[in-house]
């Protein structure tokens, strides 16, 4: 049975699966809400492009590497980016990021999750939105965390995946921010460490 976490949980991975975790997957889903037209008669859909980025920092807090939708693997080859989705259509996860947590660097020391408003819209504007972590080996999902808050942010710092004492945990973190790129959350994220 999968952890709903709470903010600023933070759980054992490896405990959560039950041995050994040697891959995890990432996943984020959201809906766009539907628009109110024009004097308020009926609806329409609405396109909003979130953007998945896990940036890995060392036991400095320094940046190593970032994996997003302009690079979709880490130079080590250990993370990889299944691809942007602009519009949140569908079920299930929207974008995934995957985890080899076994060719992971020696010197990364913290993997931090976050999710961006490319097309500048606020979370408001989102429902449904949600990360989980899944077990790679199995696609048993391990934990879930719950996005959807209504707020003028157009980012947030989702979690942190860190090693500690050779384990493997995670911190739902679920901060506000605000920006486009992991570029502009590049100081959430350090602040999250």
């Amino acid at each position: 049975m999968p952890i709903s976490l709470q903010k600023g949980q933070k759980i054992s991975l490896e405990k959560e699966a039950g041995g050994t975790l040697t891959k995890i997957v990432m996943g984020l889903g959201w809906d766009a809400k539907k628009k109110k037209s024009f004097f308020g008669l009926g609806s329409k859909d609405q396109e909003i492009d979130l953007d998945a980025s896990c940036a890995l920092f060392d036991d400095q807090n320094r940046p190593m590497d970032i994996v997003y939708f302009g690079q979709l693997t880490s130079r080590d080859g250990s993370i990889n980016h299944t691809g942007d989705n602009r519009t949140g259509a569908g079920d299930g996860d929207d974008e995934q990021i995957i985890v080899d947590l076994s060719r992971v660097s020696a010197g990364v020391k913290s993997l931090i999750f976050v999710v961006s408003s490319f097309t500048g819209q606020s979370f408001a504007e989102i429902e449904n939105a949600f990360c989980r972590v899944i077990n790679g080996s199995n696609n048993q999902e391990l934990a879930k965390y719950d996005l959807s808050c209504n707020g003028s942010h157009t980012a947030m710092v989702m979690a942190k995946v860190y090693r500690h004492n050779n384990e493997w945990k995670m911190h739902a973190i679920g901060e506000n921010a605000a920006g486009r790129t992991f570029q502009d959350l590049l100081p959430a994220m350090v602040r999250a460490l």
